[in-house]
């Protein structure tokens, strides 16, 4: 071990100053088995992805261990068909990078023991990535005229919270939720309306077929703050649909799935609006699965033009988890000296939002 992490060291240091840096990177945090190859941070040689969803949707939502034991059996095969798909060999490879947290433990080691095993072998750097920061990276990706200082809006199934990007790896945060993310508020909601998983993509599409006339028994906390609370809106909805059914009242969906959004798109979008009046930021990126709703795109989109803000917004596979901005974030990393694991890496479930080239994983 001490060898490999000799060797690793050394060509670590030199990737910092090679001109073309390939990364073969490896997502596997919930239900994407994931594999990219990613040149110098922006260009995607390579993105394949093997989704679960017809798999989980049968229990309503991710089943942890059904999860990582698909992971098991797709994950070699997806490595193969991404080096397949750049036209590369593990020879042309620079580093191997991984998320390592957050995430579903079991699913996390999957992907972590398979890089550290591919790293070993190859005697290439290993790179400890968070996800959290892979979903920003997303729009460098994206967006290739992108560079930091920006302001992001993070919105995914475990992660809510507006962040100042200083620079590419100096993050700090705003504002976050206390309790729920948005992307679990939105599953739990389409639960209870009766919505196959995954829930978010579901309910924005029920929603354009609905009115926003329904008053929920919530008041929104936080109202001075950056801060975010989602828990009291969930049971909000639940308890409405419960009396609904046991008045024997007609439930109509469409209506409350478009009420519902119409709640939750506004505060995310009122609160990052206000801190970017307050504080003369140009720059606003979207970043993480929530991303993709459409109804928040809109009203990001109708404030930037207004206020004469840049707005980034991913491509819409690029929002749901993927390798490809784990390898895009793993090159800042690289490019900024931090990030190198040893063969003691492990999954995390949680990890820091924030970052600075004092961290590592």
């Amino acid at each position: 071990m001490s060898r490999y992490l000799d060797i690793a060291k050394e060509k670590f240091e030199k990737l910092k100053d090679k001109k073309d840096v390939i990364i073969l990177s490896i997502e596997s945090s919930c239900d994407e088995t994931a594999v990219a190859v990613v040149k110098n941070g922006r260009d995607v040689l390579a993105n394949v992805v093997a989704t679960q969803i017809e798999i989980h949707k049968r229990f309503g939502g991710v089943v942890p261990e059904v999860a990582s034991r698909n992971h098991i059996l797709a994950i070699s095969s997806c490595s193969q068909e991404a080096l397949k798909e750049a036209n590369l060999e593990t020879k042309d490879i620079d580093a191997i990078a991984v998320t390592y947290g957050a995430g579903l433990i079991g699913a996390l080691l999957v992907g972590v023991n398979f890089a550290k095993t591919l790293a070993y072998m190859l005697e290439l750097p290993l790179i400890a990535v968070s996800h959290v920061h892979g979903h920003i990276s997303a729009n460098y990706i994206s967006h290739k005229d992108l560079t930091p200082p920006f302001v992001c809006l993070m919105v995914s199934g475990g992660h809510t919270a507006i962040l100042k990007v200083e620079d590419y790896c100096q993050i700090d945060l705003v504002g976050s939720t206390v309790d729920d993310s948005v992307g679990e508020c939105f599953d739990k909601v389409a639960r209870v309306l009766g919505l196959s998983y995954p829930g978010g993509p579901n309910i924005d599409k029920l929603a354009k077929n609905g009115k926003n006339v329904i008053k929920f028994n919530y008041h929104e906390p936080f109202r001075d703050s950056y801060n975010f609370s989602f828990s009291g809106l969930k049971t909000a909805v639940v308890n409405f649909v419960h009396n609904a059914e046991q008045k024997g009242e007609i439930i109509e969906k469409e209506n409350i799935a478009c009420s519902f959004q119409e709640i939750v798109t506004q505060e995310l979008a009122e609160k990052v609006m206000r801190y970017l009046k307050e504080t003369g930021e140009k720059k606003l990126v979207l970043a993480g699965g929530v991303g993709a709703n459409s109804r928040l795109r809109e009203k990001l989109t109708t404030f930037c033009e207004k206020n004469d803000v840049k707005l980034y917004l991913p491509i819409l596979k690029y929002c749901t988890d993927n390798a490809a901005m784990i390898g895009s974030m793993a090159f800042y990393y690289l490019k900024n000296g931090i990030g190198l694991a040893d063969l003691s890496l492990t999954g995390k479930p949680n990890v820091d939002i924030t970052l600075n080239t004092k961290k590592s994983w």
